[in-house]
């Protein structure tokens, strides 16, 4: 007897061919038949009028930590998502040498939720095995969390001898199981980075073959330098290149995207293996204190407090003539929105223009007022949202075929540890904004063209054959709905509304989600590289 048998549906294979009317048998976690099959089934699931694809594979999360404090991960699996890559833009869970290494580096860190058990990069990966996950978890080590695992928290990049420390650590972090290498260049410790030292980390991950995914160190005024580091690092290391959320931000040349797009396809013609991704929608977040200067960094965070508190130190801050988002020396407050706060809930969703109001201050002391509100360990997971982002060069984007669509989001639930936190504002909405959006409203790409996107795409980047596609022998991660409804309800206002259209959600054999409504099933597994 068979486990499942999807009956009905128009059966989409991920590849971007057209769809086809057929049945779908599930056994032992996986596909065994696709065609026209009758067998006895535990359960009958009728797709009748409905699409019938791959899972979701978003190969750009930050649900590290929220992962393992609840693994249900509610806001991915109701829409469709059955598989997540974290540790992206150069911060992980692991490796760590401590317990306080975990808490700064961990995106989405909740004081007290989890048992940080974990130093090495294939000790975090055990702690993942343990807890019960929806989705499917593939984890890529981060260079500031083996910068610090190194160096500390020094504001200097590593030295020679570290700069060792930091390529065994990798290696060992890989042979752990970790599916590739992330930085965060716009961001410190990967802001100090050199080029040859980035190249000699991401020649480790080509030596094992697995991917180099960059957050670049610009994409505004000097756009072209940030995308020619990132491809000038993967062609000397001979790495495989993933471009982490590609679009332009505020202060790039109206020409930026297309020019973006021509030095990958430029740099493809010369043999690097590049791609790219973005986020479906026109937001850009980050932390808060991304927006500091280095030197106002440096020492921990204690050391920027007292910084904050000091009124000469905090105005040579305010004079800052290269801030991470230049909205903010462009006066562009009301286009900025806090995202979350432990400290100044009541603030979220509101833009700097109002908090400054409320506070009766200038935005920019709202925003270093908010730092300085936050306990110690939740100053690095403040959170705030800007309008950088151009909707047309999204479009552009999405009309090349090696472009990807990510959620650069965290896992959440509007319950329990995590009921406050909001990753993005795609964290709820990203998949079913881009099918809704961008494949039916808007036409960009056809229905089986956008699913290629979010399935085979992403799950080839990674390097993984067995999902991502409906076929005989793959994995039974499988998602249907409805093309005509599906949606996101996720705004500013309201960030944590489930999307709709989502019919039932199969990882590994097993039903998560069954007629529109999560299940006790947490099916998951985490993927490791070795």
């Amino acid at each position: 007897m068979l486990d499942v048998l999807i009956k009905n549906g128009d059966v989409y294979d991920g590849t971007g061919r057209n769809a086809i009317k057929a049945n779908i048998a599930v056994k032992d976690g996986k596909i065994v038949e696709i065609g026209n099959v009758n067998a006895e089934a535990n359960h009958v699931l009728d797709a009748a009028g409905l699409v019938v694809s791959p899972g979701f594979v978003d190969l750009h999360t930050h649900s590290d930590f929220t992962l393992a404090a609840n693994g249900r991960a509610e806001s991915q699996v109701h829409q469709g998502v059955t598989t997540e890559v974290v540790g992206q833009c150069g911060v992980s869970c692991a490796p760590a040498r401590s317990n306080s290494d975990i808490a700064l580096m961990s995106p989405g860190f909740i004081d007290g939720a989890v048992d940080t058990d974990w130093r090495s990069f294939g000790e975090y990966l055990d702690h993942l095995d343990k807890t019960p996950l929806g989705v499917n978890v593939a984890a890529f080590v981060g260079h500031g969390t083996i910068h610090r695992a190194i160096v500390g928290d020094a504001l200097r990049p590593a030295d020679e001898d570290e700069m060792d420390g930091m390529v065994a650590l990798l290696d060992e972090s890989i042979e752990g199981g970790a599916y590739g290498f992330s930085t965060g260049l716009e961001y410190w410790p990967g802001s100090l980075a050199s080029p040859d030292q980035l190249a000699d980390l991401a020649k480790v991950a080509a030596k094992h073959n697995v991917l180099y995914a960059t957050h670049v160190r610009n994409r505004d005024l000097f756009y072209d330098l940030g995308f020619g580091e990132a491809l000038a690092t993967a062609r000397a290391a001979g790495a495989r290149l993933q471009i982490s959320h590609i679009q332009p931000k505020f202060g790039a040349p109206e020409y930026a995207m297309q020019h973006a797009i021509d030095m990958c396809e430029e740099a493809r013609g010369h043999g690097v293996d590049v791609a790219f991704d973005v986020i479906p929608h026109d937001w850009s977040h980050t932390h808060v204190i991304a927006i500091l200067p280095q030197w106002a960094r440096e020492g921990g965070s204690e050391k920027v407090r007292e910084r904050l508190r000091d009124p000469v130190a905090r105005e040579k801050i305010k004079r800052n003539p290269r801030p991470m988002w230049r909205l903010v020396n462009s006066d562009g407050w009301n286009k900025i929105v806090l995202m979350q706060s432990e400290a100044n809930k009541d603030l979220v969703g509101m833009s700097f223009d109002e908090i400054g109001r409320r506070k009766n201050s200038h935005p920019y002391d709202a925003v270093l007022d908010l730092l300085l509100d936050e306990e110690v360990t939740d100053m690095n997971h403040l959170m705030w949202t800007s309008q950088s982002f151009n909707n047309g060069d999204i479009k552009l984007a999405l009309e090349q075929p090696q472009c990807a669509v990510i959620s650069d989001t965290q896992a959440l639930a509007p319950y329990g540890c995590l009921k406050h936190h909001i990753g993005s504002l795609s964290g709820y909405g990203w998949a079913a904004r881009f099918l809704s959006h961008y494949v039916r409203d808007e036409g960009i790409l056809t229905l089986q063209e956008g699913i290629r996107r979010i399935t085979s795409l992403p799950a080839e980047r990674l390097g993984v054959s067995d999902r991502g596609v409906l076929k005989t022998g793959a994995y039974a991660d499988i998602t249907v709905f409805d093309a005509a409804h599906i949606k996101s309800h996720a705004t500013v206002e309201t960030p944590r509304k489930y999307a709709t259209g989502i019919a039932h959600v199969i990882v590994n054999g097993k039903i998560p989600m069954l007629d529109g409504k999560r299940t006790e099933v947490d099916s998951g597994m985490v993927l490791r590289s070795q």
